[in-house]
């Protein structure tokens, strides 16, 4: 695992992207292990999401087997969603620090930053990592979904858009020091 307070972000243009077959999602509405990956355009970070028809956008991720490492699942997770199906494109995963948690304390839609004092067993526990990318890679993004590079400024404050987990990846952001990298 990669900790670090300073984040590289490299050129949108500096990556790769392709198309490979359709995912099914196995949930749409519940995912327990969420990724954060971050490129720059314009000299500002933007995120990766995945979006899902028009409307829906969601962080690179999913469930974790039972008894998996949680480093170990998110690597699984993203090559499921973003590597081509070649091994020698494969992406290195760097995973660095757990930036937030989230919490689901039973079976509404709603999730909290901390987990309330009165729930001893969640329904759900949404871990966000960074993820380090390196300077050049290939993406593989399932044809039902598209990937968007979407600005800090865009995400920051838009529950309407991107609901409250991922509106506040700018926050969570604010503690560290983005070095953008030029081609």
């Amino acid at each position: 695992m990669v900790s670090s307070a300073v984040v590289n972000t490299y050129p949108l243009s500096s990556y790769t992207f392709g198309a490979k077959e359709p995912k099914m999602e196995k949930d749409t509405s519940v995912a327990d292990r969420l990724a954060r990956m971050k490129v720059q355009e314009h000299n500002h970070p933007h995120i990766l999401l995945l979006q899902i028809g028009n409307t829906f956008c969601k962080l690179p991720g999913g469930r974790l087997k039972p008894g998996e490492n949680e480093i170990d699942g998110l690597k699984r997770k993203l090559s499921s969603k973003l590597a081509a199906n070649s091994p020698g494109l494969e992406p290195d995963w760097q995973i660095g620090e757990c930036v937030a948690t989230w919490w689901r304390p039973n079976f509404e839609t709603i999730m909290y930053p901390y987990c309330p004092p009165h729930i001893t067993k969640p329904k759900e526990c949404k871990k966000l990592f960074i993820v380090h990318l390196s300077e050049k890679e290939y993406f593989a993004v399932p044809k039902n979904l598209k990937l968007l590079a979407v600005p800090l400024f865009e995400l920051y404050d838009n529950v309407q858009r991107y609901g409250p987990v991922i509106s506040t990846i700018p926050q969570q952001l604010s503690r560290f020091q983005f070095n953008m990298i030029q081609s």
